[in-house]
């Protein structure tokens, strides 16, 4: 059975569970890793010994783009704009 996910790495995350995420290309969602093998087995109740092989091809790899840093005057934003009063 071969499945195809999107991995994302951010060693930088704020969170744990943020820095590694593996998930479905077409519904996003993350993979039930012990519910594939379970499909695999049958359905026959019972404990099993199984093996696991997990083969990683990079198909492709998608850069970061960085967000640019804008520089800000301050002192344009503390200008108010003068308001006239509407008699």
């Amino acid at each position: 059975m071969i499945k195809h996910y999107i991995l994302s790495l951010n060693p930088t995350a704020k969170h744990d569970w943020d820095r590694c995420i593996l998930r479905d290309p077409l519904t996003a969602k993350r993979p039930d890793i012990a519910k594939l093998v379970a499909e695999a087995v049958g359905a026959d109740t019972g404990s099993y010994l199984v093996s696991v092989n997990i083969e990683v091809k990079v198909l492709e790899q998608a850069t970061v783009v960085q967000a640019e840093q804008l520089s800000l005057n301050v002192s344009e934003v503390n200008e108010k704009p003068q308001l006239r009063e509407v008699a």
